[in-house]
């Protein structure tokens, strides 16, 4: 078995985290890559096995057959860059602080590793954003899993976003932004604007407005089999655009087009571990002595 590992810089007071990851890893006999940026700082905090190997890119992770996100959900982000449509499952070991979809505490990693080493998990398949633009190019990575935001550059200017569903006129917003969020990041960035939370499997993405000026104007949840094009314009000549957390420069000339990614991010989800289960424990759900 061969697993890769990816993280970034950490607090000393989580080093002997990795150093149990490895461990367990080691003990196992399984076959360790660590990508290039992680293993360059690892060295200064850890005694590493001289036989571990280093990754820097999607190519070199073939014959993976799981990889171990370190850190929080934005760490684990990041990793739907590296492997792309390969379809390598992702196990996030939080680190961080809320952790959604970086699920595995600390204490439970020698758990984790004997799940995976005896095939006791399964896999939670989730959507992603793909973005186009006839005018611009966004990198060789164009792609969300939590989600597209839409923003204005300055702090005391509004954006005024137009926003088409299959090309058919859909509203304006006038607002701070707009966020186009994935059932995954219904629980980040949308949420915490008032945007409902969706199901990872339900198929839809979640259009909601950042502090809109026009109060009437409420979250929209669409089809992902939808495309939804958006164009910005407002006072300032340029707006800002996320993808992830991935930013971008845009103008009034720029028109979005967002549809659902012709691939899948795979999770891995332990015994135990489900969406209900994540959303109770992290949210505080049922916490009533009534319960």
């Amino acid at each position: 078995m061969k697993i890769a590992l990816y993280g970034k810089r950490f607090n000393d007071e989580h080093a002997g985290t990795v150093s149990t990851l490895v461990d367990a890893l080691v003990r196992r006999g399984i076959s360790i890559m660590v990508h290039e940026n992680f293993h360059r700082f690892l060295v200064t905090k850890l005694s590493l096995p001289v036989n571990i190997s280093t990754f820097s890119n999607h190519e070199e992770l073939a014959g993976t057959n799981f990889l171990i996100s370190v850190g929080g959900d934005g760490t684990l982000l990041d990793t739907a860059a590296i492997i792309r449509d390969s379809r390598i499952p992702v196990l996030g070991v939080n680190t961080g602080r809320l952790g959604f979809l970086s699920n595995v505490s600390p204490e439970n990693i020698e758990e984790a590793i004997e799940a995976l080493t005896n095939g006791n998990y399964t896999t939670d398949s989730r959507a992603l954003i793909e973005v186009k633009s006839a005018t611009q190019s966004f990198g060789d990575f164009p792609y969300a899993l939590n989600e597209v935001a839409l923003l204005n550059r300055e702090r005391n200017s509004m954006v005024t976003v137009h926003a088409y569903i299959n090309d058919q006129f859909m509203s304006t917003y006038w607002a701070d932004g707009l966020i186009v969020a994935t059932p995954t990041g219904s629980t980040a960035y949308s949420l915490s604007c008032g945007g409902p939370i969706v199901m990872p499997d339900s198929n839809n993405v979640v259009l909601t407005p950042i502090a809109p000026h026009n109060l009437n104007v409420r979250p929209f949840v669409i089809s992902n089999s939808s495309k939804v094009s958006l164009r910005a314009e407002g006072r300032a000549p340029d707006f800002l655009m996320n993808i992830d957390s991935r930013s971008f420069i845009i103008n009034s000339e720029t028109t979005l087009e967002l549809t659902c990614a012709p691939f899948r991010l795979n999770l891995v989800a332990l015994d135990g571990q489900n969406f209900f289960n994540t959303i109770r424990n992290k949210m505080g759900w049922g916490l009533d002595k009534r319960n």
